[in-house]
């Protein structure tokens, strides 16, 4: 997934303070799904974080998936953390703090935040160097919970957290390693992660992608071919590295020492142009590793063909293509988002004509030049025998964030965005905002918690994580949701 998130909540802001709306009544809450039929999830990274929190998309191969449970059955309570900024990431490490990777609304510093898991408020910050939009939203935490993340300075930095003496806690920069000689002037990291090598993979919105061991200062780098950009962040497995350009989806493995090489290249349908509600021209996705057997059997990711898109799924051995199915086809048909993928299922939820307040410097004209929001989410199983795919179901489920499934409560998570006049596809800054719980069997809402209305609680297309306890996380535009069961 790719976000426009610092640089886009500035102007937007300024608007008008948004009225309180009446809450309205809430769905009855209906019992969590034990016994999940999806997984297994991709392999633990002994890199990387817990499983289901290391990443902004759940582990280092972006499934979306956790095996955490989110909120038991029964009422519900939010709370707004209000931070003058823009959320993407909030991940949890093994001592169960959240850190939060946002982005200053006034200035656009990025910044972290060490949270406080009993109320979400924020114990401890850290602003670093500012870059480019992606500075703020794109890190990972790694075995020892450190934040990893590269910053406007092109160094690679590890930040820990630490009780000082008085017992109060700091985050400090542990470690840092320049990259400034392998990312070009004027170039900025998009993504990165590690590999089962203890590397950290990176990829640049030019196009270079490289490894940097921070252990011993090697940095290794590969262009891919002119032209191609990197829009969305990487993910890594046993079999190596995905990146999807806007034009090809790559695997990519390592040399001996460290320099990169393609596997294998699979070009996809990117349109005639960007498409309402997305950020550039060419795939939305960061490629998502799934599969029934090691969890990292198949790949996917969205393409930006019109009118339709296809989710398109390759198997990981080779690159060869298992199935190319239209998805989004009962709302709008078009996407920004990260594919969820766990055992045979992979989720899409469309961002077709979501209205971004502003949008990133080179995003170029959309092709048509406007769009509705009406949402849309479908369900692709690969068949057992991998000879191809189905569209299982295909729904109008206004998703504002990328889902979350929960292996753990069988329930995918998310936050809708509804409309102020029931019944339309019109948005606008008085919008509510609800948190909801959908069935992956079906399709169906089956739970949802009234959040807000207005800017202030404008999800953005941003990720939701699933802590320890039940509580779910979500950036805004302005801060992050706290959602928790009651009492």
């Amino acid at each position: 997934m790719r976000l426009a998130l610092p640089a886009l909540v500035t102007a937007a802001l300024l608007a008008l303070p948004v009225p309180a709306l009446a809450n309205p009544a809430l769905a009855v809450p209906t019992p969590a799904h034990a016994d999940s039929p999806f997984g297994p999830l991709p392999p633990h990274n002994p890199y990387a974080g817990p499983d289901g929190t290391a990443t902004m998309h759940g582990d280092t191969g972006s499934s979306d998936a956790t095996p955490l449970p989110g909120p038991k059955p029964g009422p519900l309570d939010s709370e707004r953390v209000a931070l003058q900024s823009a959320c993407p990431t909030v991940l949890v490490g093994s001592d169960g703090r959240p850190v939060a990777l946002c982005t200053t609304i006034f200035g656009l510093v990025p910044t972290v935040h060490l949270l406080d898991p009993a109320d979400g408020g924020s114990v401890a910050e850290l602003p670093i160097a500012k870059g480019s939009l992606l500075g703020g939203v794109y890190a990972y935490l790694d075995q020892d919970d450190r934040l990893v993340v590269v910053d406007g300075n092109r160094d690679l930095l590890r930040i820990g957290h630490h009780r000082t003496a008085t017992g109060a806690w700091a985050l400090t920069v542990d470690s840092r390693l320049s990259l400034a000689g392998a990312v070009p002037e004027g170039d900025a990291v998009t993504g990165l992660s590690p590999d089962w090598q203890g590397r950290v993979w990176f990829a640049t919105g030019g196009g270079v992608v490289g490894t940097a061991d921070d252990r011993t200062g090697t940095v290794r780098t590969l262009a891919l071919p002119a032209g191609e950009k990197v829009a969305n962040s990487l993910s890594t497995a046993p079999a190596g590295t995905l990146v999807a350009t806007t034009h090809a989806t790559y695997l990519l493995t390592a040399e001996a020492d460290g320099t990169p090489r393609i596997a294998w290249r699979r070009p996809y349908d990117r349109g005639p142009g960007r498409k309402p509600g997305q950020l550039s021209w060419g795939t939305g996705s960061t490629p998502t590793f799934f599969g029934p057997r090691t969890g990292t059997d198949y790949v996917t990711v969205v393409d930006n063909a019109a009118p339709t898109v296809h989710l398109l799924v390759y198997r990981t051995a080779d690159g060869s293509e298992v199935c190319s199915v239209p998805v989004l086809r009962a709302g709008g048909s078009g996407s920004e988002n990260s594919p969820v993928g766990a055992g045979n299922a992979v989720f899409v939820a469309s961002t077709y004509g979501y209205p971004y307040p502003k949008l990133p410097a080179d995003a170029g004209p959309s092709v048509p030049a406007s769009g509705r929001f009406s949402g849309g989410l479908s369900r692709v199983d690969v068949r057992s025998d991998g000879s191809g795919c189905d569209l299982v179901w295909d729904t109008t489920v206004r998703s504002a964030a990328v889902p979350r499934l929960s292996t753990g409560d069988g329930l995918l998570h998310t936050v809708l965005r509804r409309p102020v006049i029931p019944g339309t596809d019109a948005t606008s800054i008085l919008d509510p905002y609800d948190y909801a719980e959908v069935d992956p069997r079906t399709g169906a809402v089956t739970r949802t918690h009234y959040l807000g209305a207005g800017f202030l609680f404008d999800t953005l297309q941003m990720v939701g994580s699933i802590a320890p306890g039940g509580v779910v996380y979500q950036g805004t535009t302005t801060g992050i949701l706290r959602i928790s069961s009651a009492g």
